[in-house]
């Protein structure tokens, strides 16, 4: 799988979330072919630059291009939220070697310093509710919740623990939440992205539908922002605050009705915010 021919010249960015966004297992196909042809088209006329901006591995990635029968790769990926990649020529990906190395490098000394606090939010978390925490290479804290209820318990309360870490950021979707550096989430791994390809986030477009989608749905980091029908409501209330766009259908679908928003085939003309 390889990535469309690249643009003579890009002059836009496009991030999509992948799960509840891009992507809906309980669809056949998991991403309307709508939007295949509307990244094609965006490409010959806008020279668009596309990719997914997720908080899945980047081997987790891969599979869902695979599993979704993906005609072609995206130009990039953002996986964990923070890891940068591109495909190249021959449609393997490697690494942005210098924003990866600090990212980590980064979240490997972050880490160390904060583990009294990451304690203290352990033992409250396994105190008081059913929630499991989680440890991984290259994620060393995150936790799963029992409901969404449970989950809206927990962050209030590590907003308590964690005001005397500033850097110490969350990131979460659904019941899932994965702790790391502020510095680090999609709406700064995006910017990295628009600034690899010269540009910059007045020529960025980003659709989310969760909670991990915030910083990438800001508009220090795209100007043209969208959320499905199916967003949670704390991110439908976030893009309508911002002047973005709220799309009426869902997933992949509603991906298609926001370009077509923002960027209309030549010869018509945007709709109004």
């Amino acid at each position: 799988m390889k990535p469309l021919d690249p643009p003579d010249s890009p002059q836009l960015v496009l991030s999509f979330d992948f799960d509840g966004t891009l992507h809906d297992p309980a669809a056949t196909p998991p991403v309307a072919d709508e939007l295949f042809a509307t990244l094609r088209r965006l490409r010959r006329e806008r020279g668009a630059l596309w990719g997914i901006n997720t908080g899945r591995s980047m081997n987790h990635v891969i599979e869902g291009l695979i599993d979704a029968r993906f005609p072609f790769s995206p130009d990039w990926v953002v996986a964990r939220e923070r890891e940068v990649w591109y495909p190249n020529p021959l449609g393997r990906w490697t690494g942005d070697e210098k924003w990866n190395r600090r990212c980590e490098k980064d979240h490997r000394k972050f880490f160390k310093k904060i583990g009294k606090v990451l304690k203290r939010i352990r033992q409250e978390v396994e105190e008081h509710t059913g929630a499991t925490w989680v440890e991984h290479d290259g994620d060393p804290a995150g936790l799963i919740s029992r409901t969404e209820e449970e989950m809206e318990w927990i962050v209030r309360r590590v907003v308590e623990l964690a005001a005397g870490e500033p850097l110490l950021g969350w990131q979460r979707n659904s019941i899932y939440l994965r702790f790391g550096h502020r510095h680090y989430q999609k709406g700064s791994s995006l910017r990295r992205i628009a600034e690899n390809a010269g540009l910059q986030a007045e020529q960025c477009f980003a659709i989310g539908d969760s909670h991990n989608d915030f910083e990438m749905l800001s508009t220090d980091s795209a100007a043209f922002v969208a959320c499905p029908g199916n967003a949670v409501a704390e991110v439908r209330a976030h893009v309508s605050s911002v002047g973005g766009y709220l799309c009426t259908l869902a997933h992949s679908q509603a991906c298609v009705e926001a370009l077509e928003h923002f960027f209309p085939p030549a010869g018509t003309t945007a709709d109004p915010c």
